[in-house]
């Protein structure tokens, strides 16, 4: 039986398309499922201070900085004090949880994570939670899993801003373009694409619109070394 040419090219195209130059993650909500954790503290740090937070309040914040979400936490929650305050009060609770309970790993997070390194791809944590909460994250994971991390008060904008992912693309010495990142929030996907860097959109608990040169998978887990290498050559998944 003759062979099919076309088929035939379309697998070496696929197969010949160079891995990213290195993989960048969002933390919470994409590599851990930890927004749980936030919002319980923030529900919690409101009735303390005699307010009130709902689960629908807290979607607004998933992806953004801390201070900004502490902020709207004390002007809509009732909650006293000042944005650093607010912010370092909630991050310690988290990572106190963490710590103790130990991190929630999004399905398929450290297997992709895992593949990627193996393969040679570095990876960089980029989060907008401060370095107390990446700390107890990454003290559960080989030491130099990650070649860099850069988080929330370690840069002078954050999250939609582009900085976080300027950052870690240049301490790796990558181009941005070369890179593919990993987000589950509206805001976080906003950086990763200000930065230009191709990503990939894995909502959680807040939907993502589709977008050109947007590719969006529902589940990590269903992420393989090939997707990557297709999204960092401009092919588009969508799997939602």
């Amino acid at each position: 039986m003759p062979s099919n040419p076309a088929a035939a090219a379309a697998t070496t195209s696929v197969a010949d398309l160079a891995l990213p130059a290195a993989l960048l993650w969002d933390m919470d909500g994409t590599l851990v499922d930890t927004e749980p954790y936030w919002i319980q503290a923030e529900i919690d740090l409101a009735a303390e201070h005699g307010g009130s937070w709902t689960h629908e309040q807290a979607l607004q914040l998933i992806g953004r900085p801390l201070t900004d979400s502490a902020s709207i936490l004390r002007e809509q929650g009732g909650i006293r004090g000042t944005d650093d305050e607010i912010a370092d009060t909630l991050v310690a609770r988290v990572a106190e949880r963490v710590r103790r309970d130990g991190p929630p790993w999004r399905s398929g997070s450290r297997e992709l994570l895992e593949a990627a390194r193996a393969a040679g791809v570095p990876c960089a944590l980029v989060t907008m939670s401060y370095r107390v909460l990446a700390d107890a994250v990454l003290d559960t994971l080989e030491p130099g899993t990650f070649a860099t991390v850069v988080t929330g008060d370690e840069v002078t904008h954050g999250k939609p801003h582009p900085e976080a992912y300027l950052t870690a693309a240049a301490t790796l010495g990558s181009a941005p373009a070369e890179c593919v990142a990993l987000e589950d929030s509206t805001v976080g996907v906003a950086a990763a694409e200000a930065a230009g860097v191709p990503t990939i959109a894995v909502p959680l608990m807040v939907e993502i619109p589709a977008a050109p040169g947007r590719s969006r998978v529902r589940d990590v887990g269903t992420l393989t070394l090939q997707d990557l290498s297709r999204v960092a050559g401009g092919e588009v998944i969508e799997r939602v």
